[in-house]
């Protein structure tokens, strides 16, 4: 059963059904909970996430930027420190024990994958508004605590990479899920009300589909870097 992360993405999600079970439940994310994944494709992609992370940091904020209520400004800004300060560490104490320092990763050329996924993020805030950035955003929080969560209550504790689940499963970072779900359901009803009656509803759920297939050719982009 997926967790609750509010009723807009919980009918995204729903949209986005097929891509959304490729993303969950991709090669990739099997390999972590069963501990099989190749360590140079784990090392790869943690390489390529930190630079992603560095992107996604500055499309949050963006969210500052593109937010209309105090409420809003202060969630994206608390998410942009979590990302800095707290889950870019994972990346670089992992790295650091292989014997790469952040200075490395921070200047490690982008994958294409990469690339297209932050940068298609970037344009959904540049062009759109809040709402159209809160769904090209959306994918990576949510999946990454549905997937956590997931691993984590499969057993999965003797695995090798039991750190990267336990981050995702741990209840601070459940906790922003939740946070930002309820900002997002907030957001909707500000701005257009009943979304699924709304005339946006295609657009923004074109938009959270695209990102969503985009983090299955992430995770292909690390398995394919073993």
């Amino acid at each position: 059963m997926a967790p609750d992360y509010g009723k807009t993405f919980a009918h995204w999600r729903a949209g986005s059904a097929a891509a959304w079970q490729k993303y969950t439940h991709h090669a990739f994310v099997e390999g972590l909970g069963d501990g099989t994944l190749p360590r140079t494709a784990f090392l790869h992609y943690l390489i390529q996430d930190y630079v992603y992370l560095v992107h996604y940091a500055r499309a949050w904020s963006l969210a500052v930027v593109k937010a209309e209520t105090l409420e809003e400004m202060k969630i994206c800004a608390r998410t942009v420190d979590a990302l800095v300060n707290h889950e870019m560490s994972l990346h670089v104490e992992t790295c650091a024990a292989e014997g790469i320092d952040e200075a490395t990763l921070f200047a490690a050329p982008e994958a294409v994958e990469n690339l297209a996924y932050t940068r298609f993020v970037m344009d959904a805030g540049v062009q759109g508004d809040f709402l159209d950035l809160m769904a090209a955003l959306a994918p990576c929080v949510m999946g990454y605590g549905e997937i956590g969560l997931r691993l984590a209550g499969s057993k999965a504790t003797d695995t090798p990479y039991a750190a990267w689940i336990e981050t995702y499963a741990d209840p601070e970072y459940q906790a922003v899920c939740a946070r930002v779900g309820a900002m997002i359901d907030a957001a909707v009803a500000r701005r257009v009300g009943d979304l699924p009656q709304s005339p946006r509803a295609a657009a923004l759920q074109d938009r959270f589909t695209k990102a969503t297939k985009l983090e299955v050719g992430f995770w292909q982009m690390g398995l394919d870097g073993a």
